[in-house]
């Protein structure tokens, strides 16, 4: 008997269980379902969503690293125009720089030329006046007279041209 009452206890116990956790799910169901329902929705969209927006911002990174590849690609190649731009600009400075060089020294020789013709002229000039001075006074002592400016003037210029001609 008490097997019987055991298992009609046990029985009952089942039935206020079961009956429970029916009412439990009823109540659920009824209540709380169409919200879990809802949040675990929600959940899957911030999910989908956050997938969807890793995709979008992996898809940008790229996009950026492909952009900003071509602009180092882009960078290079203008370092490269610039480098070569700077020897052509730099070699045309330098041939500049050595035909102007060219032209000064022989603008300076030119120059030089001038000055020691200049030079070796006044020095024939003076020379002339000195030779002139002398023949004049060796002429007074050996003719012991005083010659006038002009005869003199005629004798020396004769005697440098015999000279200029000898040499």
């Amino acid at each position: 008997m008490l097997a019987a009452e055991n298992l009609g206890a046990t029985f009952g116990n089942i039935i206020i269980a079961s009956g429970s956790l029916l009412l439990l799910l009823f109540l659920l169901k009824k209540f709380a379902w169409k919200n879990i329902v809802e949040i675990f929705e929600e959940r899957a969209q911030k999910i989908a969503m956050d997938i969807d927006e890793a995709k979008k911002a992996n898809l940008n990174a790229q996009k950026l690293e492909q952009e900003r590849q071509k602009q180092l690609a882009n960078s290079q190649e203008e370092a490269t125009t610039i480098l070569k731009t700077a020897k052509k600009t730099g070699e045309r400075n330098r041939q500049n720089i050595l035909v102007e060089t060219k032209e000064e020294v022989a603008r300076f020789k030119k120059k030089a030329k001038a000055d020691i013709e200049q030079e070796r002229k006044e020095a024939l000039m003076k020379a002339k006046d000195e030779v002139s001075d002398i023949s004049l006074q060796i002429a007074a002592k050996i003719l012991n007279k005083e010659l006038t400016k002009e005869n003199h003037k005629t004798l020396i210029d004769s005697f440098i041209g015999k000279l200029g001609e000898s040499i």
